[in-house]
């Protein structure tokens, strides 16, 4: 039985963590296909957008060490990093940032837990749609660890370092509407899903080229030099400006029609 599920339509992706009798608590094997399947899409140049959401009553309580701990060999395992992946990540960090890698937006769509390593997969998206009701925790505190699933980079680009490390260290719990006030969420809806789909669809009616461009400028140069981001801006506009997709998208603005893009430019 699949631990994750993906259908694809109309280029959107709705991707679901598919354990919901156990709130879709992490193991190794959910993590192994969470990363294939972000993998796989980002190969997928028809794509143009993804929802990432969990079934049943909530997004993902964290990691499920009644099941994870019973294999320690495996566990090591997991913790060995592959260098020839663009960030080195290992099982864990990959089931989170692997959506960092997928040249489309990722919209995640929360609603009741989103513990520990489902903050950390949460955050791999570009963007978090949430209920004001979900619960969120850097919960790895609880345990006496720390979160290791990509969490700390991805808390350093969106929140101060003083309220990070106070999420880490007192692992408290909070509401999806203090967690949007923090810069976790990027947006409230008691929908998440529906919410996030709209979304999806909107920016599906834009070019992927300058979609995906923008993701790599912003994920690539966020926190880095001006002269880099300066010399990045150039390089992926200049790629930009004489696409086919660029030029489909001048002559929709011009004429206020649909725009009918081409797949996605490989990279």
């Amino acid at each position: 039985m699949a631990l994750v599920t993906c259908t694809i339509t109309d280029g959107i992706a709705h991707v679901r963590l598919a354990r919901p009798e156990k709130l879709n608590a992490l193991t190794l094997p959910l993590l192994e296909e969470l990363t294939a399947t972000a993998r796989r899409l980002a190969k997928d140049t028809t794509l143009r957008a993804v929802v990432l959401a969990g079934e049943g009553d909530a997004f993902c309580a964290g990691l499920d060490f009644a099941s994870v701990l019973k294999k320690p060999a495996a566990v090591a395992k997991a913790f060995t990093p592959r260098p020839w992946r663009k960030a080195g990540t290992n099982t864990f960090q990959a089931a989170a940032w692997a959506w960092r890698e997928v040249p489309v937006p990722v919209i995640a769509a929360v609603h009741g837990h989103c513990l520990g390593g489902g903050v950390q997969i949460a955050l791999g998206a570009d963007f978090r749609i949430a209920t004001p009701d979900s619960s969120w925790s850097v919960l790895e505190g609880k345990w006496g660890i720390i979160p290791d699933m990509s969490g700390i980079q991805s808390l350093s680009e969106l929140i101060g370092i003083d309220r990070a490390k106070l999420l880490t260290m007192t692992a408290e719990t909070i509401s999806g509407t203090e967690a949007h006030e923090l810069g976790l969420v990027t947006q409230l809806d008691a929908d998440p899903v529906t919410a996030a789909t709209a979304l999806a669809q909107k920016l599906a009616t834009k070019s992927p080229d300058a979609l995906a461009a923008a993701k790599r400028l912003f994920d690539d140069t966020w926190g880095r030099s001006p002269r880099r981001t300066f010399s990045r801006e150039r390089i992926e506009q200049l790629r930009l400006l004489f696409s086919t997709n660029a030029k489909i998208a001048r002559e929709a603005a011009f004429s206020r029609t649909p725009a009918a893009y081409r797949p996605r430019a490989k990279r």
